[in-house]
């Protein structure tokens, strides 16, 4: 049994994190850019496929003789497909429901779908990590658009896709996912029930497969505290933890997994050394250029982290604030430290390129016009007033996973 909040969660320890999470009993408490863009599979009988492999292929229907990765590379994470059950039949409640069993500053994916010019359009959802650590993927549609909201805590990722390959044909397929229990650079590989492909969670690629090589679309969101959903978005909805499961919400089941001295699971790759494994940075691709922006530690003398940078000629400002615990720190998410929220942004308006600086109030503030902006990039003030910067998909992660699929990234540095 755990005792006290572990520095170094073991392997061991791990998978019977994973088992219980799979299981939904309580374990014993401890205290679309793309990322990629596809690659040729490799076609290969299957026989041959399966010689070096450390997971099960029992009552799959997959074509494991198509694969962009080496299938050695995949390994079993310990629960059976859908051990993790994705969440199918989203409801919502509203804001103020939600408020009596969601504290102000637990994280959540917020999500508005985006109109034809890549500015929101819709009210906006959130899903609460209090729920998804349990689920890790739900099916939704939102504003006629079927989207796949996933949450991966052995990499800290959260990331949503379209569910199609071809949003812009009126009769593409929409696929439903979801967890095949094994793991690749201890990132959650998905399947798709149509074709039970396999897909890398961080990615959105398929990688084993009928379907292997394709991409899927991601979808800009954010990562955010409740409070900063509920300030955008007054009138959004929040995912119901009337799931028709049985699971302890609230509960973290990998208490203390975020220290950052600790190793990842199931994590066989060299960790790449520039950084800590466990530290966290916002990432982001663009034309194929990745980027790591470390998130710096939270400074109360400067609640707002400000960076103007370019990618592929690209304008773009990353803004991070505190306020939103770690869903991965304490045995209860609602007592997780504070780990800072993050928003990506081209910040070129109207075909004026913007330079913003922090303006000491959590909100950052533009050199040309003196308007400020939210968390969320629209203009609370000033000139632009009402304006708003358009999204750019990216991801909070924990650099040793960031770096294993993105093993060219630059990581910005400071003057």
């Amino acid at each position: 049994m755990i005792t006290g909040t572990p520095r170094r969660l073991t392997r061991r320890t791990m998978t019977g994190l994973f088992l219980a999470a799979a299981a939904g009993s309580q374990v014993p408490t401890a205290g679309a850019q793309p990322l990629t863009t596809g690659a040729t599979p490799t076609v290969e009988p299957a026989s041959d496929a399966l010689s070096d492999t450390r997971f099960s292929t029992s009552g799959w229907n997959t074509d494991f003789g198509r694969h962009t990765v080496p299938l050695s590379e995949i390994t079993s994470g310990g629960p059976p497909p859908d051990g993790i059950p994705p969440i199918d039949a989203p409801t919502f409640v509203a804001i103020d429901e939600a408020s009596d069993w969601l504290v102000a500053h637990e994280p959540v994916i917020a999500l508005g779908v985006l109109d034809a010019d890549g500015m929101p359009a819709s009210n906006g959802r959130a899903y609460p990590l209090q729920i998804l650590i349990w689920h890790e993927i739900v099916n939704d549609v939102l504003d006629d658009v079927p989207v796949l909201v996933t949450f991966c805590p052995l990499c800290n990722t959260s990331i949503v896709f379209d569910r199609r390959l071809h949003p812009d044909q009126s009769e593409a397929t929409v696929y439903d996912f979801g967890t095949t229990g094994n793991l690749r650079h201890s990132d959650l590989v998905m399947w798709d029930r149509q074709t039970e492909s396999w897909w890398q969670q961080v990615s959105g690629e398929a990688i084993v497969g009928e379907l292997a090589g394709s991409v899927l679309t991601s979808i800009p969101s954010q990562l955010i505290s409740f409070a900063k959903f509920r300030e955008s978005w007054p009138e959004g909805q929040v995912l119901s933890r009337a799931t028709g499961f049985d699971r302890p919400y609230g509960d973290n089941p990998y208490p203390g997994y975020d220290d950052i001295d600790s190793s990842p699971f199931l994590f066989d790759s060299d960790v790449d050394g520039r950084l800590p494994a466990k530290q966290r940075v916002v990432g982001v691709t663009l034309d194929d250029e990745a980027v790591a922006y470390p998130i710096p530690d939270n400074d109360p003398n400067d609640p707002a982290q400000v960076i103007n940078d370019d990618i592929t000629d690209i304008p773009i400002v990353v803004i991070t604030t505190e306020g939103a615990a770690s869903a991965l720190d304490a045995s209860q998410i609602s007592s997780g430290r504070d780990v800072g929220q993050s928003g990506v942004f081209r910040r070129d308006l109207d075909g004026r390129v913007l330079t913003f600086a922090p303006s000491g109030d959590g909100t950052m503030m533009d050199e040309e016009t003196g308007s400020s902006w939210s968390l969320t990039g629209e203009a609370i003030d000033g000139p632009l007033a009402e304006s708003q910067l358009r999204p750019i998909a990216h991801v909070i992660v924990f650099w040793f996973a960031w770096a294993a699929f993105q093993p060219e990234t630059r990581i910005f540095e400071r003057d």
